[in-house]
């Protein structure tokens, strides 16, 4: 395969590149490193790397153009920044749209979408089920929705698949309460929690999953990806805290969501078993401590939000993407 990967310095991006990079795919990587680390992506044979963003329609073709991919997977996003809306929709929407042009364009094979789990909004329902409204109420999971209907347009012609995320934790995870508790336990910072409650997955059953839908003849189409076990923030602090043999000084202040927060986030995977004959493997606990050990050889990066009550300096936030 030829695969672009839109923020393949990312998180998701760059366990992708590594994974199919090794198996002997050639891969573009377009990314304007805005969340994500410049020495986790040095171009190889077999590698190109790109710097700019998706939401520049002439680069965006250009890449085609030069490249000529066979796949696609998008995972660029915008973030970091909960109030600037004007980025998240040059990156989140037009960005896709710039993706989705080019790829039929270009008659690319297929193409995969990750999707944020926020885009549900208040759920009505949970687990929440793949065929649940879409009702997203932050500038983020605003543009990611809108981004994901721009790409839908191409499936009459071209195999799609959008993704819609549980917290999908390995190496480089540089968002949420995962990197934030391991950062501020070791520095002796005081901790609380959200009172919320997300879905964790392990990298290793998301490689497993990117594996089935990168098939040519795979089904294409909208996808909850999770375990549909939900953990409340608490227990993925003591999770941490017993990994890092730390003792709390008393019982960890336990916080009410702020107002761009979201109770329980929760992915019912059952139409993803079905379908796919996927199904998550690793368990909770597992999970996390992988994460953790990941930190123990190459530290902590940056720390990024999506949320605007909360920074990575002064609380843990939850995070769902």
């Amino acid at each position: 395969m030829r695969i672009l990967i839109t923020g393949g310095a990312g998180c998701l991006g760059s366990s992708l590149v590594e994974r199919y990079h090794s198996m002997g795919h050639e891969i573009l990587v377009l990314d304007n490193f805005a969340t994500s680390a410049r020495g986790a992506m040095r171009a190889t044979n077999n590698l190109v790397v790109v710097e700019g963003s998706v939401g520049n329609a002439a680069l965006v073709d250009q890449c085609f153009s030069e490249f000529a991919p066979t796949h696609v997977i998008h995972s660029a996003a915008a973030y970091k920044e909960p109030d600037d809306w004007i980025e998240d929709i040059e990156t989140n929407v037009q960005g896709a749209a710039n993706i989705a042009r080019a790829s039929l364009k270009h008659r690319v094979k297929r193409v995969v979408n990750f999707q944020t789990a926020l885009i549900y909004g208040t759920p009505e329902v949970v687990p929440i089920p793949v065929e649940h409204r879409v009702a997203p109420v932050s500038s983020y999971a605003i543009s990611k929705a809108a981004g994901e209907v721009y790409l839908a347009l191409i499936a009459h012609e071209i195999p799609y698949v959008s993704l819609r995320l549980a917290n999908v934790c390995g190496p480089r995870l540089a968002i949420g309460p995962i990197p934030t508790f391991y950062q501020r336990i070791k520095a002796g910072k005081p901790c609380y929690c959200s009172d919320t409650v997300r879905d964790f997955l392990d990298m290793e059953d998301f490689h497993s999953l990117m594996d089935t839908v990168m098939e040519d003849q795979a089904p294409a189409g909208v996808f909850n990806v999770s375990t549909g076990e939900g953990r409340s923030i608490k227990q993925l602090f003591d999770v941490v805290a017993e990994y890092l043999g730390h003792i709390p000084e008393g019982p960890i202040r336990i916080v009410p969501p702020g107002s761009d927060d979201i109770k329980s986030v929760v992915l019912d995977p059952k139409h993803t078993e079905t379908v796919l004959g996927w199904k998550a493997k690793i368990g909770f606990e597992e999970t996390i401590k992988r994460a953790l050990k990941w930190y123990d050889e190459h530290g902590v990066a940056e720390i990024f939000s999506h949320l605007i009550a909360s920074t990575p300096t002064t609380s843990t936030m939850s995070e769902a993407k």
